[in-house]
């Protein structure tokens, strides 16, 4: 992550922080370094025409969504991705679980560029698939894996998404969670889901959404000896929650929850569920990022709203709604660091390789780490609901 310690201030549209209030505005990022590289992006793309088609993350900055086809969260670009079969090039501007996830869904005649190869995802790599298999060996030994459907988030490898097609279990989006916990209760008498990689999603859709309790929920560390956890706990728990959580997300504490509302009583908080439960539970609104642009479009003028989720989005909002007070909920400006390694002199190169007739950073899951992923994300696509957004 990339932190800068700021007071909590409102981010605004066309107003000169820095002089209104003396400090720099939250989330303003210095100029391109080489000013034709703007000139070089449109020619490029423009060369490339109907053969490419640039998906877009909304935790991207700006100089680079601008030259999105489409902007949205990781599962609907990927099905974007999927319905432009036409483009021999799908040039990938968010993280690799993301690419990887696009080169599942699209056709083998299609090819998944991810402009910088280190822009990886913290949640993603906190499971990796040998200590899920250590971890479900574990369950077998306890007595309990029979009972076990694994649920995995969009925001995971894709051996761990085939790990869940090939062991029964499903795939599922921070809008759809609820949904996917229903379909996996509902496969085995008795059932219990091991949910990962994200344990505050897995959490918060079993306490608020569904009815668990916070007792039903133990929490496996892949870095102790059976989790951490004993076999009578496993056999009690209903939720056994992955120990990851979103860098950037976990970050928003309840008490500057409480500090805003202390200084404006009418303020409404909207966050992510990636956010931890004392901050969720303290919240107004909680939804998917798409429910969050959503939520402030909908929003009447003069409202005011501080945000939980990364701040290239939030700062979009907010120019993009100068009628609506919207500030950030955190005293620290913190972006997705890895999300920021797209940045455009990467997009820049990756196209202009493109024209130049060189493929790079082409993004291939291989055939049978391919063939169980799809099983797992199409279960997901058959539920009932909001599969279609994160």
């Amino acid at each position: 992550m990339t932190t800068v310690e700021l007071p909590l201030l409102p981010l605004g549209k066309g107003k000169d922080l820095s002089t209104e209030r003396g400090v720099e505005c939250p989330g303003d990022l210095p100029a391109a370094s080489d000013p034709d590289l703007v000139a070089r992006a449109k020619a490029a793309k423009a060369a490339l025409g109907d053969k490419v088609f640039v998906l877009g993350h909304h935790y991207q900055r700006d100089e680079v969504i601008q030259f999105a086809d489409v902007t949205g969260d990781s599962f609907k670009l990927a099905r974007d991705a999927a319905a432009r079969p036409g483009a021999e090039y799908i040039v990938f501007c968010g993280v690799h679980f993301m690419a990887e996830s696009a080169d599942i869904l699209t056709s083998d005649k299609q090819k998944v560029i991810l402009p910088d190869l280190a822009a990886g995802c913290s949640m993603a790599d906190m499971a990796r698939l040998s200590q899920v298999e250590d971890a479900w060996d574990t369950l077998a030994d306890a007595g309990v894996q029979d009972q076990v459907v694994p649920i995995t988030y969009m925001n995971s490898t894709a051996d761990i998404k085939a790990f869940c097609g090939r062991n029964g279990g499903a795939v599922c989006t921070s809008s759809n969670a609820d949904v996917a916990l229903e379909w996996a209760f509902a496969q085995k008498p008795d059932a219990k889901v091991l949910f990962f990689p994200d344990q505050h999603l897995g959490r918060n859709t079993a306490v608020l959404k569904m009815g668990y309790s916070l007792d039903d929920c133990v929490v496996w560390n892949p870095f102790k000896p059976k989790g951490g956890l004993t076999d009578e706990q496993l056999r009690d728990a209903k939720m056994i929650l992955w120990k990851g959580h979103c860098s950037v997300h976990g970050k928003f504490s309840p008490d500057v929850v409480d500090e805003l509302r202390a200084k404006d009583p009418d303020i409404k908080i909207l966050v992510h569920p990636e956010c931890k439960h004392e901050v969720v539970i303290k919240a107004d609104l909680v939804g998917s990022t798409e429910f969050i642009i959503k939520t402030i479009e909908a929003a009447p003028a003069g409202s005011s709203w501080a945000i939980g989720t990364e701040l290239n989005l939030v700062k979009r909002l907010a120019d993009a709604h100068p009628d609506k007070k919207i500030a950030f909920l955190d005293r620290t400006v913190c972006f997705c660091s890895t999300m920021n390694r797209i940045d455009l002199p990467h997009l820049v190169w990756a196209l202009e390789s493109l024209v130049e007739g060189y493929e790079v950073n082409v993004i291939d899951v291989d055939d049978e780490t391919e063939r169980l992923a799809d099983i797992a994300l199409q279960r997901m696509l058959q539920l009932p609901g909001k599969s279609s957004r994160d």
